[in-house]
């Protein structure tokens, strides 16, 4: 597979590398108080990310010119679509633990940490796996035809997180509590040590972006196989997960048409990786940038005015691990549960 090529000094690995990792620690310091993050501060937060990965863009483009950098955007804006998509799941994992709204953030800046480290090794294994064997671009075209197909279809099917065989494998195999202690993933119940729910918690998060981590490197590689820009467009995108999660948790039933968007991209993406390892070749990235634009415009516009007066997540909350859920209302989660259920239990510090 003919692609990008221009060199990536080391060093301008390690200063990407470096930079992600401070603006991870930025993010952990602003809400090490685990406050509840209203609709304001996610707003600013999301602008923020947004800004940051839009202006990555540019540098690539002073620095490597318009077809690196337009090649960049395009992986970023249809991993950006994809992410709300995860932002669906998510609402309906934490709706289904009752999660605390003080603790989701923390989840998932966890659960973001472990999605970069998935696609980083996703995207190496299939960039690689593209240029050695020619054939690969059949099957992973033909992995993103049908998730979108599935996607497209199969929209309103329940998730039931606790059925997750990860989440299922990790009770077995760790003692667990099945209650909330604090924003602690371990505590001490009766001397002994035992991870919490909200640990299990991070474990569906985790397992259930296993799978989006797939879908969008697969997509981003159906652009471009060039690693460095599959990797940033990833890493800026997801960046802005967590922010992007609290801006449209209240407001997911007005994209009650958006999959139909998404399921087209990812449809669009592996007729585009198929088509590179024929004599049609790699389509031009404006037509793709384009195609991008204008589903993900047109899948929006189409929802909201569907759904003009909506609002909510729509997803109904299942059992906690020791009952069912509360009432969310409008709200993904119930009000904050700051203290442990069951009331004569002794904690220890959590390691």
């Amino acid at each position: 597979m003919n692609d990008l090529a221009f060199p990536v000094p080391l060093w301008v690995w390690a200063a990407v590398t470096v930079g992600i990792g401070v603006m991870l620690a930025v993010d952990l310091l602003a809400h090490r108080d685990n406050h509840v993050i209203g609709f304001r501060e996610a707003a600013a937060w999301s602008g923020v990310w947004i800004a940051i990965g839009l202006g990555f863009g540019l540098i690539l483009l002073m620095w490597q010119g318009g077809e690196v950098s337009s090649t960049y955007y395009a992986g970023y804006l249809i991993e950006k679509a994809l992410s709300i998509d995860n932002v669906f799941v998510f609402a309906l994992v934490f709706s289904f633990f009752a999660v605390p709204d003080a603790y989701q953030h923390k989840v998932l800046f966890w659960g973001v940490l472990g999605a970069l480290a998935a696609r980083l090794v996703f995207i190496f294994v299939g960039a690689e796996l593209l240029q050695v064997f020619f054939w690969t671009a059949y099957l992973f075209g033909a992995f993103l035809i049908f998730t979108g197909w599935k996607m497209a279809v199969s929209k309103d099917a329940d998730v039931h997180p606790d059925r997750n065989p990860v989440v299922r494998l990790v009770r077995k195999l760790i003692p667990t509590d099945a209650t909330f202690h604090g924003d602690r993933f371990f505590a001490r119940v009766d001397g002994k040590r035992v991870a919490t729910l909200l640990f299990v918690v991070l474990i569906a998060v985790e397992a259930t972006d296993l799978i989006f981590a797939i879908d969008s490197v697969a997509a981003v590689l159906a652009i471009t196989t060039n690693t460095f820009l599959v990797w940033t467009a990833n890493a800026f995108a997801v960046l802005g997960l967590r922010s992007l999660y609290f801006l449209l948790a209240g407001l997911l039933r007005r994209f009650a048409y958006l999959h139909y968007g998404l399921a087209v991209l990812l449809a669009f993406a592996g007729v585009k990786l198929i088509l590179s390892e024929t004599p049609v070749g790699k389509l031009p990235i404006p037509l793709t940038l384009s195609v991008i634009v204008v589903t993900i415009t047109g899948s929006i516009a189409w929802s909201l005015v569907a759904t003009r007066g909506r609002t909510g997540t729509g997803a109904d909350p299942g059992p906690t691990a020791d009952g069912p859920a509360e009432p969310a209302g409008n709200a993904p989660t119930r009000p904050p549960q700051a203290e442990p259920r069951g009331g004569n239990r002794e904690e220890g510090p959590a390691p």
